[in-house]
């Protein structure tokens, strides 16, 4: 179905930027105008070539600027210690009713707000996003209307599903799904370890285990059961699942990811304080 959307900016399009931009070339998708920002000519002209209005910070000092100017959306896609930086540099071309939209870890939407007048809603996508098969968390900042938060789910579930949360508990959420694909992907390393230890050659390992963690993630999806039932439905009483899943469960598995999402979301609350 195709979608409308308004005039959006690009401010920067490293992994995160680049997948919504691409979400935003898809066929079906009608915005008014798409302006993006690079540091290097070398990455803009290859925007260009795409048919993205695109300037470089290299060529162009006031290439954020001009990207900004009349823009209705305006995403912040730099790293976190840049956003406040680049916020303030940009928050006298912004047009009155833009919405600031930032995409960093730890950066809360207080110390956005505190830097532009404008409304402001953090978004914490994944790497997935890339293939439109991401998730994305939203949170409102203190200015940003129930049609705003609106306006911006619209523009991420071009390249996945959404969630909006409550500010408070983005970074659980980040911790949970925007760190998620790391987690999956360090089991898949450590089971492509042990298959080469035991003696297969690495493309037999990653057949074997990339073979079955995406055909377990597409029976996850397509099945409707809970990850619970289908794990009981492989996990046959006195067979050799149930022994393997013993020992996750004496290494207390699920205290050691509750463990790690504690520690993400201390050390995003740390990159706020650092600001």
């Amino acid at each position: 179905m195709a979608q409308t959307l308004p005039a959006i900016a690009l401010l920067g399009t490293g992994k995160m930027g680049g997948a919504i931009l691409e979400g935003l070339l898809q066929p079906d998708v009608h915005a008014a105008s798409v302006r993006a920002t690079t540091n290097s000519e070398v990455s803009a002209e290859a925007l260009r070539g795409k048919g993205v209005e695109a300037r470089s910070l290299e060529v162009d000092a006031d290439a954020n600027e001009w990207a900004v100017a009349g823009a209705d959306i305006v995403i912040l896609g730099v790293k976190p210690h840049y956003i406040l930086e680049l916020a303030q540099s940009v928050a006298h071309a912004l047009a009155p009713g833009a919405i600031v939209v930032s995409v960093a870890a730890g950066i809360t939407t207080d110390q956005i707000e505190s830097v532009v007048k404008h409304a402001v809603v953090r978004a914490m996508p994944n790497t997935p996003s890339q293939i439109q098969k991401g998730v994305t968390g939203l949170a409102a900042g203190a200015r940003a209307s129930v049609d705003q938060v609106a306006q911006i789910q619209q523009v991420f579930e071009l390249v996945g599903d959404v969630v909006v949360v409550a500010e408070e508990d983005i970074n659980v959420l980040s911790a949970l799904s925007g760190s998620g694909p790391a987690y999956l992907f360090y089991v898949a390393e450590k089971m492509m370890a042990v298959a080469t230890d035991r003696g297969f050659t690495p493309e037999q390992a990653r057949t074997m285990v990339q073979g079955t963690l995406v055909g377990a993630a597409a029976l996850l999806d397509v099945s409707g059961e809970t990850p619970e039932a289908l794990r009981k439905a492989v996990t046959s009483p006195g067979g050799t699942t149930e022994q393997a899943i013993a020992v996750f469960d004496e290494h207390n598995l699920g205290a050691v990811f509750s463990e790690a999402v504690d520690r993400a979301v201390a050390r995003a609350i740390e990159m706020a304080q650092a600001q």
